[in-house]
């Protein structure tokens, strides 16, 4: 008999152990995302670092450029010096190393950055270089027009110049002052170029009627030129960042993660 009520008594204890554990899962609260936790990033940035389909895009963009190119070269002749106007982050020179650390060591923008820019590491965007190279030949200038700091010039010279891209002279890098809008440097180009076509990984890069508009605007306004997009406008892949985020976020630059977090998920749609 006591033998018994031992054995019983033992099954009870673990019951009532496995049941209160279960309850007290079932009860936690699920935990809140961390201010400083950017790993919601962590597929945009492996994607650009290994999928082969993201290669593709880039591939398929600049044979995009190089047709259009060679089309307009026959329409324009020598009528006016022509250019390229080009974005650098992103669309010539590929950042994804610096995104990567800031999962890995929980970094917030600037954290890091200036360091990875003093590196001048970043590696050319595939098919840039040797698209950019085919329109030097065909006597095409190009122009970089970047929101990297006037601070940030030497160093991001060095590191064109390392990847062997042309035309990274300080009189074809514009670089940000005090205005974010491209719009004024585009202006500048013009005044001595016709520009053949405007590349970049955010519309922003290509005229300034995207500039803080909201979801439904962008959409709007990319129907609107959607003709323009494969000839004059050639986008390049980024799922990292970009205006289409900022967008999320109504534009507010001073939301928490979890704000942020709330923000993201309030936008998607299921079914």
């Amino acid at each position: 008999m006591k033998k018994i009520t031992g054995i019983m008594l033992y099954y009870f204890l673990i019951l009532v152990i496995t049941s209160c554990s279960n309850s007290a899962a079932f009860n936690s609260p699920k935990p809140e995302p961390s201010v400083s936790n950017n790993d919601y990033l962590e597929m945009a940035v492996l994607y650009q670092q290994t999928a082969a389909e993201y290669r593709a895009l880039c591939y398929q963009a600049f044979n995009a450029a190089k047709y259009r190119l060679d089309k307009s070269s026959k329409m324009m002749g020598m009528m006016k010096k022509q250019a390229i106007v080009v974005d650098i982050d992103e669309t010539v020179l590929d950042n994804s190393p610096w995104e990567a650390n800031t999962i890995l060591k929980g970094w917030i923008y600037p954290e890091g950055w200036n360091s990875w820019i003093d590196s001048a590491k970043a590696i050319a965007v595939p098919g840039a270089l040797e698209f950019l190279k085919y329109a030097e030949a065909k006597g095409v200038e190009t122009f970089y027009i970047s929101n990297r700091k006037e601070s940030q010039r030497k160093q991001t010279l060095k590191n064109l110049l390392s990847e062997g891209f042309p035309f990274a002279t300080d009189d074809h890098l514009l670089l940000k002052d005090t205005e974010s809008s491209k719009k004024f440097r585009r202006e500048k180009v013009i005044e001595t170029c016709f520009i053949v076509m405007l590349i970049g990984d955010n519309l922003n890069d290509f005229t300034e009627v995207f500039e803080k508009k909201s979801i439904p605007e962008r959409f709007e306004l990319t129907d609107s030129l959607k003709n323009e997009f494969g000839n004059r406008f050639i986008l390049i892949p980024n799922a990292m960042y970009g205006d289409w985020e900022d967008a999320l976020y109504n534009y507010d630059y001073t939301l928490d993660g979890f704000k942020k977090d709330e923000m993201r998920k309030s936008k998607l749609q299921g079914f």
